[in-house]
């Protein structure tokens, strides 16, 4: 899937890989994710910042999340 589907299909499904990503990554916080709020690219950046991924990988997480 490319980034741009990913993004479609993240956006189209927030509120459940919000709460997927809270599970999976504790290091969240609510805060950090009422930022972004569907914003794939701002989501894509905290991500890789956060989590010290490059986007690709971050890419294919997101991916495994929504499927």
């Amino acid at each position: 899937m490319e980034l741009n589907a990913i993004k479609l299909k993240m956006e189209g499904n927030w509120d459940l890989l919000k709460g997927k990503l809270k599970e999976k990554y504790g290091e969240l916080t609510d805060d950090e994710l009422t930022k972004v709020d569907g914003k794939a690219d701002q989501l894509m950046g905290l991500l890789e910042k956060k989590l010290g991924k490059s986007k690709e990988a971050v890419s294919r997480e997101l991916q495994d999340l929504l499927n």
